[in-house]
């Protein structure tokens, strides 16, 4: 145990016996050299409110909130603070959010109750209650598995959660848990049978399936997770909830009239309701209907005025101009002190974008960098981490490995592989290509980085990959190749060729050599200014989080460059790398040389790529429905003031030296 670990542990010793002037010194003591250490912080504000010094508790929360804006205890504490001050609105406001980021808080759910009791809402005090009932029903090993998980200790939740099932193999709540941590740690695999073994032995259980379907739709295993929408559908048509899903699910399988059919159902019942709205705005946008997409989004926030994710749906139109009403309306929502945490951060990067149409440089940076700093709080991304495990990939994948496992792996030819950065026009490159007749468009489909994970293995700090593929023998190169290709089939129309344009596979190079040694993989390379600030002002839904720091995106921009070098040098040939601003400049003659690439004939479709009729799903899907067009270049430009930090962290590759 480490200085810092045990100071707290002292701290919360003391706590526990009463004595908080000791637990708040120690607490003070970490802080000195962290002070946005979230324990440290928690563990201050918990004393000061003891010792009745309710002004410095409260000054200590909102640095709390700003260190660690979805730490659960943290808005506990809040609701302890507004019910001690007699606040009993902002007391219930503080419970919510608590239980909203750690459901397992049993003393927020009862306070809540209380207090709902008073405030004569019966029905929420009633489901609250429902709520602490089933918590101290639940067995202690399993409660500490579920304050873990929601606190992002996820390696001790498992630990404890493994152990718990050894001796309940079929406790249905363990397996869930279980599946919940496998799901964060990227582990979908193991999450779908576990949650697939649960709804076997409690098939009427409503939450395991609906977290069954997660997994599902997570694996990109969307027929059968729509077939799990339906079940639950059939049992209850006219359920909303089970409506939604139906319809979600049915997006994912590209049946869109089903899915606008339900949302439309949805609709009557709970005219208002904006998460309906704006998934419905989401699935018009994906069509090509942006017109009605803007429809649906503005019925959302008609219904709830600081509904974020419809603002940010609409700013990431990338065609949308905000009106001067919408900007008066945003501004007063962000001055909200109890703004939901992703409401804000949605509504940060809504207004980065609206102030850049306006080109109103200062305050458009202001916002993405407000938005950006909460995310980055929230993520706890490390570049250092990521910068080390990249290294491992130079030291893994050597030339002499290639030459041993030279013709293994599965020998199709069929998949295409467009990596690099998001942001860097990989989707204009996958439009381009999709639009040939022996081409496929599929997905940034997860199936490598799945791979990537099961090879890792389970030992904490310990991680097996990518040095494992030394041991990994032709045998089992090959049906990794060959799962990749059977698993994919789904997202296939019936070309010969099809494209996986998940950005990260770059990482993964080697692997995909050797288990698909026929692939054709293509760069997506994209000036680093550019990039790397397009990728700064884009709020990714999940995967990208080295974009949210200036820092962290240029580091990690050029660890990707030189990554990308080694694999050049240890597979020549194999990558063809493709710049965006050259596709620009010709894109007849790009065209050609990717074509060549992938022996493929040219085809006068896929210079009129914008005129492809599929649906698109990434945050370019508006841009690539347009014929090619510069207005993204040089869109760091005016911002140069500000992005200090970013050429530092890109060194040499900063273009302006």
């Amino acid at each position: 145990m480490g200085e810092r670990d045990d100071t707290l542990k002292q701290a919360q010793t003391a706590l526990q016996a009463g004595d908080f002037a000791r637990g708040l010194a120690l607490a003070e003591q970490v802080l000195s050299d962290a002070p946005d250490d979230s324990d440290a912080l928690y563990m201050a504000a918990v004393a000061q409110r003891f010792l009745k010094q309710f002004d410095d508790a409260r000054a200590t929360m909102l640095r709390l909130h700003a260190a660690s804006p979805e730490f659960g205890r943290a808005w506990q504490e809040a609701g302890h603070l507004a019910r001690n001050a007699g606040d009993s609105d902002a007391a219930i406001a503080a419970y919510a959010r608590a239980v909203q980021f750690n459901p397992a808080l049993e003393a927020s759910w009862s306070a809540q109750a209380k207090l709902l009791r008073v405030a004569d809402r019966a029905a929420e005090a009633q489901a609250a209650e429902a709520q602490a009932h089933r918590l101290v029903k639940l067995p202690r090993e399993v409660l500490a598995v579920m304050h873990h998980l929601h606190e992002g200790r996820l390696l001790r939740a498992e630990e404890i959660c493994r152990a718990y099932l050894r001796k309940h193999p079929r406790d249905v709540e363990g397996m869930r848990l279980l599946a919940q941590i496998g799901i964060k740690l990227g582990i979908l695999d193991d999450a779908e049978f576990l949650l697939e073994s649960a709804v076997t032995f409690e098939p009427d259980n409503i939450q395991l399936r609906l977290d069954y379907m997660d997994a599902l739709r997570r694996r990109q295993k969307f027929e059968q997770s729509r077939t799990q929408a339906e079940a639950l559908h059939k049992r209850d048509p006219d359920n909303p909830l089970f409506q939604s899903h139906l319809a979600i699910e049915s997006m994912q399988t590209g049946d869109y009239d089903r899915a606008f059919d339900l949302f439309d159902k949805v609709l009557v019942r709970l005219p208002d309701d904006p998460a309906t709205l704006t998934s419905r705005g989401h699935a018009l946008k994906t069509t090509g209907r942006s017109g009605d997409a803007v429809a649906s989004y503005r019925a959302a926030l008609a219904a709830k005025p600081d509904h974020g994710d419809a603002y940010y749906a609409l700013a990431n139109l990338k065609t949308y101009s905000f009106s001067d009403e919408e900007m008066r309306a945003m501004r007063a929502q962000i001055d909200q002190t109890n703004l939901a945490f992703m409401d804000r951060v949605h509504l940060c990067f809504a207004l980065g974008k609206a102030h850049e149409d306006r080109e109103e440089y200062e305050a458009s940076f202001a916002f993405y960098e407000e938005g950006n700093a909460l995310k980055r709080a929230q993520t706890r991304y490390s570049a250092d981490a990521m910068s080390e495990e990249l290294a491992r990939q130079k030291q893994a994948c050597t030339p002499e490995l290639f030459a041993k496992h030279e013709g293994a792996g599965d020998p199709s030819p069929d998949p295409i592989f467009i990596l690099g950065l998001p942001r860097a026009g990989s989707t204009l490159l996958e439009q381009i290509l999709a639009s040939h007749s022996q081409v496929d468009g599929t997905l940034e489909l997860p199936n490598i980085l799945a791979l990537a994970h099961r090879l890792r293995g389970r030992k904490a700090g310990q991680s097996r990959y990518p040095g494992i593929v030394h041991e990994l023998d032709a045998e089992q190169l090959a049906a990794c190749g060959a799962d990749f290709i059977e698993n994919t089939r789904i997202h296939r129309q019936g070309a010969p060729f099809f494209i996986d344009k998940m950005p990260n596979n770059f990482r993964h190079i080697g692997l995909i050599h050797l288990i698909l040694p026929n692939a054709k993989i293509i760069d997506a390379r994209r000036d680093p200014m550019d990039c790397c600030f397009s990728g700064f002002k884009q709020l990714f839904a999940e995967g990208q989080e080295f974009t949210y720091g200036l820092t962290e995106v240029g580091r990690y921009y050029s660890d990707y460059v030189d990554l990308m070098t080694h694999w050049d040098e240890v597979l020549p040939g194999k990558v063809l790398r493709v710049q965006h601003e050259d596709v620009l400049d010709d894109l007849e003659g790009q065209t050609r040389r990717m074509l060549d690439y992938l022996g493929l004939p040219f085809e006068h479709a896929c210079l009129d790529f914008h005129q492809t009729d599929r649906a698109v799903r990434t945050a370019s899907s508006e841009q690539v429905r347009q014929p090619i067009n510069r207005k993204g270049q040089g869109a760091w430009k005016p911002f140069e003031p500000w992005l200090g930090d970013l050429k530092a962290a890109l060194g040499p590759l900063d273009p302006t030296r």
